[in-house]
């Protein structure tokens, strides 16, 4: 796991049990996406991959937001560059934070303030948003005369829907949290004092699951879920089974009966 001091631009903590903090820290930037956060990221998350101690991940910002998007200054200092060495860049770009989606386990965004842009998608790309109150998102490419990136013609139509992910692609209008909890893009709106607590309290509550149940359930829902209803049964039929044959599950029963918490070893 590499170690916070060969991190920039990002913290990795471990709070609890299972449970890993990603802090995007950049806060002068309001946690823009540098070179070299975006490094450190790619750095990190391979790590994650390859840790089978890891349960839960959180993603946050540091100060008073949570990512201001993608850093887009050079793109205006290189007015010259051509197409393809614009695309070859942004996909690389793209690719570096989409991994994220790469991990197993369940990823939550604690979007503690503005994610807009690249910020947003990142939050999207995670398979829980809990946002704090005062928070505001948003997807304003257009305002700045560029397409959406970063998967966010994918990402935002299958968090909020399409009628929604037209309005707020086409419009580029920011939305506060109460907003985005109607619209469904987050699921919780907590207040600030409490925020990073309640939803730590959350990874832990997750990391605390059954580890092969919850990796197969997070790859049941991935992408909008099953094809169709056929698909869903198959998929279950084998995915069930193979959490019935666990040690987990007998623990489970045991814990259930015994009145008490079960622990989970993920064998």
């Amino acid at each position: 796991m590499p170690e916070t001091s060969e991190l920039t631009h990002l913290r990795l903590e471990r709070p609890a049990d299972g449970v890993v903090v990603l802090t995007l820290d950049n806060p002068d930037q309001r946690n823009a996406m540098s070179d070299a956060m975006t490094a450190s990221w790619v750095a990190a998350i391979d790590e994650l991959a390859a840790d089978r101690s890891v349960r839960a991940v959180v993603v946050t910002g540091e100060g008073s937001a949570f990512c201001s998007g993608g850093n887009t200054s050079w793109i205006a200092s290189e007015p010259d560059a051509t197409v393809d060495e614009l695309r070859t860049r942004m996909i690389a770009f793209y690719r570096a934070w989409l991994s994220i989606r790469r991990l197993e386990v369940p990823t939550i965004a604690a979007v503690n303030g503005p994610a807009i842009g690249a910020g947003l998608c990142l939050a999207l790309a995670c398979d829980i948003r809990y946002a704090a109150a005062g928070a505001r998102l948003g997807a304003p490419f257009v305002k700045l005369g560029m397409h959406a990136g970063m998967a966010g013609t994918y990402l935002l139509p299958n968090v909020v829907g399409e009628a929604h992910a037209r309005d707020l692609l086409l419009t580029g209008r920011v939305v506060d949290a109460e907003e985005a909890l109607r619209l469904g893009m987050v699921s919780r709106v907590i207040e600030p004092a409490s925020f990073l607590d309640e939803v730590l309290a959350t990874a832990t509550g997750i990391a605390a699951t059954a580890p092969i149940a919850s990796r197969l359930t997070k790859l049941a829902l991935a992408d909008g879920g099953h094809a169709d209803f056929e698909s869903c049964l198959q998929w279950e039929a084998m995915a069930q089974p193979i959490t019935l044959a666990t040690a987990d599950l007998q623990e489970g029963i045991r814990a259930a009966h015994e009145k008490r918490a079960p622990v989970f070893t993920g064998r």
